[in-house]
């Protein structure tokens, strides 16, 4: 029998602003996870959070996209979201861009991380949360684990992982997917996940047999709701060892506090900070950018665990260089590279500003209109 790990989150109101997860709100959907799994729905769950998101890594045997699965978990999170309006929590019921479930979650607001597996004898994985940023945020690292041999030598010195791996890619803009494989087409690869807010790695597969090796939320909610609703904040789950990256070499990838695009407002780069579970709050900025990994065992579709893995001295230093990072980039107050490029602007609460600033324009003789987007243009300049 297959076994199914779905990661399925959402904001549906924190605590003191986009702040943290009110255990309360926790505690109440649980009770409704607790009741799916006594009926048979799932096997086993587990819920956390990071930041201002709910997260619910669960274990089950009914496939992707399950409708009853999907539904349970509907139910989990609109019981949150009514506690959080009683308490009267932040931007409660923000994620929920639906008065009623359709079938599955897909489309609804919350983020959805699942692959349907075959168990291996010993089958660890880790699950990967963030924190004001967005599903694009886990190109870089993604790369790192399963194309880069100067952080993964498991590429270069073990036969399973030599042959490369499949990178799917989906482009969120036009509704399109490309699949590349690494390592002959590395660079072709790297050409469009440079461009993280719009080429995102959606699933990776072990070249050699088609083993899902991981698997990342690609929801956006801006374009779902056609307007600025909060970050996207992705998870992604991660398959490791036998055959796949170790585990230290896929948190090796998070060693360097790369730029993301979030933070305050949705509407700057800054560093991603991995933190411990206790440390998984929004302060600074309402940030930095956060990272949560949970390690865990599947056993007959039981999970087992978890284990903290970035609560580790091992990591105080990633911290402190982001912390410096921080100080930085915020010294550039409004202006970029600290404030997002205007492409992505357009999907904020900005626009709104620069409406009051159009009728003041005037035209300029001698000057012409250029089409600011990317990669759409039949003209390349040299």
């Amino acid at each position: 029998m297959k076994s199914t790990i779905s990661v399925l989150k959402a904001d549906i109101g924190s605590l003191a602003g986009h702040h943290m997860v009110h255990p309360d709100t926790i505690a109440v959907a649980t009770k409704v996870l607790s009741e799916g799994k006594k009926q048979g729905i799932i096997n086993d769950f587990y819920p956390t959070f990071v930041g201002d998101d709910m997260e619910f890594i669960i274990s089950h045997n009914r496939g992707e996209l399950d409708q009853r699965v999907h539904e349970l978990v509907w139910n989990a999170l609109k019981e949150a979201a009514s506690k959080a309006k009683e308490l009267g929590l932040y931007a409660a019921g923000q994620d929920l861009l639906s008065d009623s479930f359709s079938g599955n979650l897909k489309g609804m607001g919350p983020g959805i991380a699942e692959m349907e597996i075959e168990e291996r004898p010993s089958e660890p994985f880790v699950v990967f949360m963030a924190d004001k940023t967005e599903p694009g945020a886990f190109n870089l690292p993604l790369f790192k684990m399963f194309a880069d041999p100067f952080n993964t030598a498991g590429l270069v010195i073990d036969p399973a992982l030599h042959d490369g791996f499949k990178f799917e890619i989906l482009d969120v803009y036009e509704g399109e997917s490309i699949t590349l494989n690494t390592p002959e087409e590395s660079y072709d690869l790297l050409a469009l996940i440079g461009t993280p807010d719009r080429y995102i790695i959606r699933r990776i597969y072990r070249k050699q047999d088609n083993m899902l090796a991981a698997v990342v939320t690609t929801e956006r909610l801006n374009l779902i709701a056609g307007k600025y609703v909060g970050k996207d904040d992705p998870a992604m789950i991660v398959r490791v060892q036998h055959g796949l990256p170790a585990l230290g070499e896929t948190l090796e990838a998070f060693t360097v506090p790369y730029l993301v695009a979030g933070w305050m407002r949705g509407s700057h780069y800054g560093p991603l900070m991995p933190v411990s579970q206790k440390d998984a709050r929004a302060t600074r900025f309402d940030g930095p950018p956060r990272l949560v990994g949970l390690g865990f065992n599947l056993k007959n579709g039981r999970l087992v665990g978890p284990s903290d893995l970035f609560d580790d001295p091992a990591f105080d230093e990633v911290r402190r260089t982001a912390n410096i990072i921080a100080d930085y980039m915020r010294r550039h107050g409004p202006f970029m590279p600290h404030r997002l490029e205007p492409q992505v602007m357009e999907y904020t609460t900005l626009p709104k500003v620069m409406e009051r600033l159009k009728g003041r324009f005037k035209k300029e003789e001698g000057t012409n209109k250029v089409k600011a987007s990317i990669y759409t243009s039949s003209e390349t300049n040299e």
